[in-house]
């Protein structure tokens, strides 16, 4: 009988000691598809400019051999020559109809800073007006490895700080954290749109991902500061901007209005932007009083804002130059001039134009619409974030305003959808992220937006990275076309995943491939050559209003707010 036991207890250890063998090897091959794979791909951008025997690069850009524009990356590479070679005070004024810099002053100063470095190796690459068009292999190289290196000191360390705080606030196991982690930082449309396409969107991102961090902490202070940067980066990050401001009311308002945060706040926002514009407006005075000067009243126009003054300023002021470059960067920052929106964008407007031509509408007017339309469309996340102000919802919030400009507002570009997935996407490190409903929400809407994404991808000959970082991203969080596990296998046994929610998500996804099969082999009929990118448009903005109704509708229901109204019918009913 001993003996037995004995025999059955050693029988029982070396099936224990055997299953967590097979569970160490899971989670050596699983850190090897999610930690591996994402730093070998993280070098897409500089390795793939790997050339062919015809001198051609192996990774397009925006542009590449598009004279005479020669697109974005022409555009980043231009503003370090006009920076690093002009005054100051000429930064926002020079030859604007050539990529006049039309970007907030930190991204003027960061194109100074890399111009610099850049020229230390070889000065022709920013040889003011004689480097215009250049697209050596070696200066591509240069400028991918600046995209990289930006990336990896301000959006990497800025995710995995938000990431972890996400996972022990809500009691997020490490594992889970760590593959949320890499979900985030493989985002497919982020990599493509910035490493290939050519952009420094990252930094802007990870100033917002800091931001975020800073206000889960519960230090509203440092995250004013953060944001801030992320709007004198870029301006896209106005769309965040209702959800960040609605957010530190209602943190003002919790138990009464708290005059001394509120004022402190707004103290340290305008110190901020003060800091941000203060070398530009210190640099124009400098010039000023060096003689050098940005505007001649009879070759340069005043900017909008300042000729509609209702009086008129003296140029040799010493107030003036610093009043011309705040209202000329303003003036340059938002483009009205440009139309309502650009290209193909998978919007509310271009959906509209599709069927009726909204060009016929005076500018004006289509601007006033617009701004009203995307009012409305933020008030609902805005005033329950207000109504509610805890830091979890703030994705929730950020998300559905995002949406809401990305839809509705003026001049939308297709790389805008960015601002909306990243808030989405950063969700995956909460409570509950990597589970089926989530998952599959999360997951539909990235695969959706770098879908939309594909028609300006192409045209950069980016066919290629755009199929292997979508399947592999779908293939890391088990989404098809890879894997229908999600919404077929023992995990949609669950009872977490709607049948509508399955319906929907896979009838797109069957779309999205239709789509593909029949744009690479079906030759648009004659009077109508952007079908299938107008078709793109009309889909991808199908499925973003879902993605807006979807984040609102999750930000109310965490709110407690469906449950506080519950809770009052039924007192009025029993009473």
């Amino acid at each position: 009988m001993n003996d037995g036991f004995f025999l059955h207890t050693a029988k029982e250890k070396e099936r224990r000691h055997a299953a967590a063998q097979r569970l160490r090897d899971h989670r050596i091959d699983v850190q090897a598809k999610y930690i591996l794979t994402p730093i070998s791909s993280s070098s897409i951008s500089v390795a793939g400019e790997e050339v062919d025997s015809m001198g051609h690069s192996a990774l397009g850009s925006d542009g590449f051999n598009v004279p005479p524009m020669h697109g974005d990356f022409e555009a980043q590479r231009h503003w370090m020559e006009i920076t690093t070679h002009l005054p100051i005070s000429q930064w926002y004024f020079y030859d604007l109809q050539y990529w006049g810099l039309d970007y907030p002053p930190l991204t003027a100063y960061h194109s100074w800073l890399l111009g610099k470095i850049g020229s230390v190796i070889d000065p022709t690459w920013f040889a003011l007006f004689s480097s215009r068009g250049i697209e050596s292999q070696l200066l591509k190289v240069y400028m991918r490895a600046t995209v990289l290196i930006s990336e990896y000191l301000v959006y990497v360390p800025a995710a995995i700080i938000l990431n972890r705080k996400l996972g022990r606030i809500r009691g997020v196991s490490s594992w889970e954290s760590s593959v949320a982690l890499v979900a985030i930082l493989m985002q497919p449309a982020t990599i493509l749109i910035d490493h290939a396409h050519f952009q420094y969107n990252t930094v802007m991102l990870g100033f917002t991902l800091a931001s975020i961090s800073s206000m889960l902490a519960g230090r509203a202070l440092w995250g004013c500061v953060f944001f801030v940067a992320a709007l004198c980066y870029k301006q896209m990050a106005l769309y965040y901007a209702p959800a960040i401001f609605a957010y530190l009311v209602g943190v003002c308002s919790i138990q009464g209005f708290d005059l001394g945060r509120f004022l402190s706040i707004a103290l340290v926002t305008v110190t901020s932007f003060a800091v941000s514009f203060g070398p530009l407006m210190l640099g124009s005075i400098y010039d000023h009083y060096r003689g050098i000067s940005s505007f001649t009243a009879k070759e340069t126009p005043l900017p909008p804002l300042l000729a509609e003054l209702p009086i008129t300023l003296n140029e040799r002021l010493w107030y003036f130059p610093p009043l011309l470059q705040l209202t000329q960067s303003i003036h340059r920052i938002f483009p009205f001039a440009r139309g309502l929106f650009e290209d193909k964008v998978a919007n509310m407007w271009c959906a509209i134009h599709t069927f009726h031509k909204l060009h016929i509408y005076p500018l004006g007017q289509m601007q006033r619409i617009s701004t009203v339309v995307t009012l409305l469309s933020i008030l609902p996340s805005t005033m329950t974030i207000s109504l509610f102000p805890r830091p979890e919802l703030l994705p929730w919030a950020m998300a559905s305003t995002a949406w809401g400009f990305y839809l509705c507002s003026f001049q939308v570009h297709e790389k805008s959808v960015l601002l909306p997935l990243l808030p989405v996407t950063i969700l995956l490190g909460s409570d509950g992220g990597l589970r089926t409903e989530m998952r599959a929400w999360v997951g539909w809407a990235n695969m959706l937006g770098v879908w939309t994404l594909f028609p300006l991808l192409k045209r950069d000959e980016l066919r290629m990275p755009y199929a292997v970082l979508t399947l592999l991203w779908s293939y890391l969080l088990g989404l098809p076309p890879t894997s229908l596990s999600l919404y077929f296998g023992r995990q949609s046994r669950n009872g977490e995943l709607k049948i509508l929610t399955k319906l929907l998500h896979l009838g797109f996804y069957a779309v999205m491939i239709a789509w593909h099969i029949g744009e690479a082999f079906v030759l648009p009929p004659e009077g109508k050559p952007d079908l299938w990118v107008v078709l793109n448009a009309l889909i991808g903005f199908v499925g973003f209003g879902i993605c807006f109704i979807w984040c609102n509708w999750q930000l109310i229901l965490r709110s407690g707010m469906m449950e506080d109204y519950f809770d009052v019918r039924l007192r009025i009913e029993a009473a």
